[in-house]
This record gives C-alpha cells, structure tokens and sequence, in this order.
C-alpha cells in the first residue's frame, strides 16, 4: 500500500487519475492491527482532528501493539483515558527515537516523532475551570487544542462561590480575543451559563462528575447547563474533555483560517 505522499506524488507526476488516487486514498484511510482495532489514519485531513485512541477497556500491550503502527503512518499518536497500567507500560517501554509526553493529570499520552511538526493554526481558545477538581478534564481539552496548533490560554479554580476570581481571566481572553471559551465545571455548574452571558463568542461547557448527593456523577451540572438561559452555550457530555477540545478546535482554526 502507498503512504499518503506517495499517492500524491503519483498524482503530480501524473502517474495516476485522481480518481485513481482518491481510491487508493479511501484504502489508505483505515488500517487494521489484527482483529483489535481499525486504525482511521486520515482523520486529520478530513475532519481536521486527528484519530485520538481511547485507552479505556484496551489493555497495556494492546496500546502497546495499536501505537507503533498509528505511528509509523502519522508520525504522531494521542492516547487517551489512560490507566496507570498503560502509563507504566508506557513509561518502560524505550522510545530511542521518538518524543513521548505524558500528562498524568489528564491521562493522556502524545507520542511523536522528533521531526514531527505541529503548525500553528492560529486560532485562541480560553480554557476555565469552576475548582481544582475539574483541570483533569480541562486538561485533555487543553492537550487536544495544542495539537491542533492552537494556542490556549487557562485559568483554573474560578468558580462562582467565588465570582470575583472571573475577572481577569475574562479579561485576558477578551484581551487576547479568543475565539471560544470552554468552561468546566462539576457541582451546580453555574460558572458556564455566567460566562456564556459575559462574553461574545461561543462557550462550550463541560459537566464533570464531581457532584455528588442527589445530582450525583455530574447530572446536576449537565442539567443545569442543558437549562442555561444564557445564548451561545453549548453542552457535551459529563467528562468529556476531548470532546470540547475537539469542538472548539474546530470553531477556532475555522475563525482562524478566515482571519488570515
């Protein structure tokens, strides 16, 4: 099977049709490491975010076996919702070659090779938290974001039991005009429906299951920001940290692309 450069070399040297390519291209999308998983390695050119592989219910050998082969075909692997099992698995395993960051706040693990470049997008993303508690989640959105060459701009532990902490993060993001904000927040999750009706550009809240008591594992938080009465909020699901890094990736390299 060609790499991707290859096809479009064949292209250029019209060695083969565009239709041609555009069916290799197709093969060229999915990969399969056994019956274990089936690899999208064209994700980032047609959605604009890479293939994240999801650590949970996946052994440490068999993160072990997916990563080289997403690797070799992207020249970057993002894992996420890694368990100490995989972070240990990880962390012996030797990379003489390669660039592999770990960030046990957020579980996840990027795994480059050194030539691997990331360009800058040029879109801005605000990241707040409501309590310490959330930057786990607000830190896989984070990851995500960087990736995708946008530059972020956090501020953790601002919750509304105490508003006045809001303040100069608001101002730095408008300062910098960032092109969506991410709020996560667990409890009431009231930090994101204030926020959506203090700035102008779109606000994508996280519920995180924090809560406890009768709005438990975050269905307090996710309600209460379903029901925001502010405009321009937008919901994902309870943890989901990639999600809303994905999204507003998206929504800023769009801003950015349009800017330029």
């Amino acid at each position: 099977m060609y790499s991707l450069r290859e096809v479009l070399d064949k292209v250029a040297k019209n060695e083969i049709s565009p239709s041609e390519a555009e069916k290799l291209l197709k093969l060229l999308s999915i990969d399969e490491v056994g019956c274990l998983a089936k690899l999208d390695g064209n994700r980032e050119l047609r959605k604009g975010i890479p293939e994240i592989i999801l650590a949970e219910g996946k052994t440490a050998n068999d993160i072990a076996e997916i990563t080289p082969r997403m690797l070799a075909k992207n020249g970057r692997v993002i894992i996420s919702r890694c368990s100490k099992e995989h972070l240990q698995l990880i962390r012996e395993t030797f990379f003489s070659d390669v660039l592999v960051e770990i960030s046990d706040k957020a579980r996840m693990v990027v795994v480059k090779e050194k030539t691997f470049v990331i360009s800058s997008s040029g879109g801005r993303i605000g990241i707040l938290t409501a309590g310490t508690s959330d930057i786990p989640v607000a830190e896989e959105a984070k990851i995500i974001a960087q990736e995708m060459g946008c530059t972020v701009y956090s501020t953790y532990d601002v919750g509304v039991a105490g508003i006045h902490r809001l303040i100069e993060p608001l101002k730095q993001f408008l300062s910098n005009d960032v092109d969506v904000v991410i709020v996560v927040a667990g409890r009431e999750g009231a930090l994101a429906s204030v926020v959506a009706g203090l700035v102008d550009v779109p606000v994508i809240a996280v519920p995180t299951s924090n809560s406890y008591g009768f709005g438990e594992k975050g269905l307090s938080a996710l309600m209460a920001m379903l029901q925001s009465c502010s405009l321009g909020l937008a919901v994902v699901n309870i943890d989901s940290g990639v999600s809303a890094g994905a999204v507003a990736t998206l929504i800023a390299n769009r801003a950015a692309k349009f800017r330029k």
